[in-house]
């Protein structure tokens, strides 16, 4: 079956439901699971990663393509971000996805912008927080509607006996920020679903995917290669029980023209605190998530690596 296209709740609430009663429930407990895949769309082989995985994993899979307004602070970044609605529907269709949703700004929010919004907190002050005020708030406001949205009526099986929901979300491990703060909004306000994380797709030479690669010039598109150079880095030197040396990182992403480094950070991967401990000085030991943002021209890029 190709993917459906729909544009309102209505619509894909119905429709999701239709296609859970059709599908087989091999465990018993009466309906099926859903996988939910939000996207902003300008789909990509780390999208498709995400839509295939969601697929090998559920009965039926909603992939949502909505570029959020709340999400941007300049006009002129929000104007510019791709749209490619054709192409995103070709790239879900391949993945096996059952329907995309692509609302309209209207459609999510009926009376303009939200005057409640869901709060990021400390966590989201930090990071891509701090050189992107108030993102966060935007970007959980609008996984919020889209969780709502994406859950049908009826269909759904209950939980399983482990406490697993039937109802799944997808996101990618490149944007770790966000995945820890839709997690902690998840648990802080029992949504009834699962968040499943995807890891990071990267191109042969290292480069993580991301919709705004297309902006790099062929020049731009090399220069950015130092980030995950320097993540590299950070990852020989955790897995050889070594001092992370930071600053020596930090030093290869100052030395690359055209790159203006934003933040270098060894975190927790769990809280996202920074881990000051076992990281500069003495031989680094346990588990922590290197954190890293810069600037190549005009394109603002994030990337990450697990150490230990």
């Amino acid at each position: 079956m190709s993917t459906t296209l729909v544009t309102t709740i209505a619509e894909l609430k119905a429709l999701s439901a239709k296609l859970l009663s059709a599908a087989p429930d091999p465990a018993g407990r009466g309906g099926g699971t859903l996988g939910l895949v939000p996207t902003m769309g300008a789909l990509h082989a780390g999208h498709a990663e995400l839509a295939r995985t969601a697929v090998a994993e559920n009965d039926v899979v909603v992939a949502s393509v909505f570029v959020n307004p709340l999400q941007f602070g300049d006009p002129a970044d929000l104007e510019r971000y791709p749209r490619t609605t054709d192409a995103d529907l070709a790239v879900l269709d391949a993945a096996g996805v059952d329907v995309m949703f692509a609302p309209s700004a209207a459609e999510m929010y009926p009376g303009g912008e939200p005057a409640v919004r869901i709060t990021a907190g400390k966590l989201g002050e930090l990071y891509e927080g701090a050189s992107r005020p108030g993102h966060f708030d935007g970007a959980l406001t609008v996984v919020a509607k889209l969780l709502h949205a994406g859950r049908p009526d009826t269909g759904l099986a209950p939980a399983d006996a482990a406490g697993r929901q039937s109802y799944r979300a997808y996101f990618g491990q490149k944007d770790a920020q966000q995945l820890a703060l839709v997690q902690r909004m998840v648990a802080d306000l029992n949504f009834p679903v699962d968040i499943v994380p995807v890891p990071i797709v990267r191109d042969g030479d290292g480069l993580a995917l991301s919709s705004r690669n297309r902006f790099l010039s062929d020049g731009e598109r090399d220069a950015a290669l130092v980030l995950s150079r320097a993540l590299r880095l950070l990852r020989r030197r955790a897995d050889a029980h070594e001092p992370l040396d930071i600053p020596s990182a930090e030093e290869l992403v100052h030395m690359t023209p055209g790159v203006e480094l934003d933040y270098l950070e060894v975190v927790d991967p769990d809280t996202l605190a920074v881990r000051a401990e076992n990281c500069q000085d003495t031989p680094f030991t346990g588990r922590a998530l290197a954190l890293i943002a810069a600037r190549v021209g005009s394109v603002r890029l994030i990337d990450n690596v697990t150490l230990g």
